[in-house]
């Protein structure tokens, strides 16, 4: 197979450091201006940040192997990594701003081709305008897909299934006899729920949770005195609150539409099993920092001060489950029974007898998610939840971000079980809104 050259934008770096090593026995052109745009990003307290200095250590250890410059090799049936400067007598349109980032790396592309015309040489961006830009200009470029865990939207995990058993199956369930699964008719996995749908009638039906493929079903835990106030209102949310009140599944995903009541479930059984129950020592609540639209820049104030208006949604779900109580609310967190922490400072930390809640966990990267999660200890129950389509991590998409990651990686393991929440609750014009706009 002919060689290729690869040169990789700024936010293939910036969302995967490692992929310098995703492109075989092929060549990578580094543009002298995507090291500048790396070095913008170095500072920043995010994954996007720990990315660009992750590439930047890279690089400098290729340095000492060799010249950036003439070229230094990856290692072993792998290809050469170069660092190129913009050629000046490369010609772009004359609607094209040279001071544009996109538009020097672009130049640097073109500068590849024409040295080396024998060679497919190939943008690799996350920026689809920018890819929209190479094939007008007849350059050859692609989309990054390294952290694509799904391919489609309509692929991930649901944590619901209806299955077809036969009708004799279904009345042995009601009558509290064991039903065990065959594990050949269906991949179905751990702590998945099921619509038992009878092949001979399709309105003759059975909710039930396979906790184990090796475990009989059982019926689906509908706790109908309510959750520290909360009453489910549909299917879904009653199997979120089955898995949010067992303490056999530490982990637990939750995704769904505004206003289908992912937050509130979520901190309701917290509230119950800390406060009530006391399973756990103390509720710790925490949300990524990342703004809808244009941020309004740095706040100031005190840590608590900088971080009110991100922790705004969460406090409104617990003034509601409090009922507008903030004096029983300052007390609980005053004693540290609930905390509502800074994912900034949540490396390095072991928290355990806890149970966690990281709310909008769909602008996490991999990354971001693997050092929350391993700061799980002992006792300690994690829940995160998120609307997979509404992410405003520019870097992130409904197929890369850290909760997809979560639900398609962990659905293979008891310890972790998921729900899609469809059902907007919050209001009629939430839910139409959702629905509609």
């Amino acid at each position: 197979m002919a060689k290729k050259t690869y040169v990789l934008d700024t936010s293939v770096y910036l969302t995967d450091a490692a992929s310098i090593n995703a492109f075989g026995n092929n060549d990578i052109v580094i543009p002298l201006k995507v090291l500048e745009e790396i070095d913008k990003h170095k500072k920043r307290q995010d994954g996007v940040g720990a990315n660009a200095r992750k590439i930047i250590r890279t690089l400098d250890e290729l340095r000492t192997r060799g010249c950036l410059r003439k070229g230094v090799r990856l290692g072993k049936r792998k290809g050469i990594v170069r660092a190129r400067p913009y050629d000046t007598s490369i010609v772009l349109p004359q609607s094209f701003d040279i001071g544009n980032a996109d538009n020097k790396i672009i130049g640097v592309a073109l500068g590849e081709q024409t040295q080396t015309p024998r060679r497919k040489v190939i943008v690799v961006s996350r920026d689809i305008n920018m890819r929209v830009k190479c094939d007008a200009l007849g350059i050859l470029c692609e989309g990054y897909v390294d952290n694509q865990i799904v391919d489609e939207l309509s692929d991930i995990y649901t944590g619901f299934v209806n299955h077809l058993v036969d009708d004799q199956i279904i009345d042995q369930f009601y009558s509290n006899e064991d039903v065990i699964l065959d594990e050949e008719e269906a991949k179905l996995y751990d702590n998945q729920f099921l619509m038992l749908v009878s092949n001979s009638n399709p309105k003759k039906t059975a909710l039930a949770r396979l906790c184990s493929i090796k475990k009989p079903l059982r019926p689906v835990i509908e706790y109908k005195q309510g959750v520290w106030g909360v009453h489910p209102r549909n299917k879904e949310q009653t199997f979120a609150i089955d898995l949010l009140m067992d303490e056999e599944v530490p982990i637990i995903t939750l995704t769904g539409k505004a206003g289908c009541g992912k937050t509130l479930l979520a901190v309701a059984a917290g509230l119950q099993q800390v406060l009530e129950t006391k399973k756990y020592k103390r509720l710790v609540i925490s949300r990524p920092v990342q703004p809808l639209g244009k941020d309004i820049g740095f706040l100031p104030g005190t840590l608590e001060e900088k971080m009110a208006p991100w922790i705004a949604p969460i406090e409104d779900n617990l003034k509601y489950l409090m009922n507008d109580d903030k004096a029983s609310l300052d007390m609980y967190s005053e004693k540290g029974l609930i905390e509502i922490e800074a994912l900034t400072y949540i490396r390095g930390r072991s928290i355990t007898n806890a149970f966690i809640i990281i709310d909008e966990a769909q602008n996490l990267t991999n990354h971001e998610l693997k050092t929350i999660i391993t700061r799980v200890g002992e006792n300690t129950k994690i829940v995160l939840t998120g609307d997979i389509e509404q992410i405003d991590n520019v870097y992130l998409d409904e197929t890369t971000n850290g909760l997809t990651y979560a639900i398609e990686k962990f659905k293979a393991y008891d310890l972790a079980g998921h729900v899609s929440l469809r059902k907007g609750e919050r209001s009629r014009v939430a839910t139409l809104a959702s629905k509609v706009l």
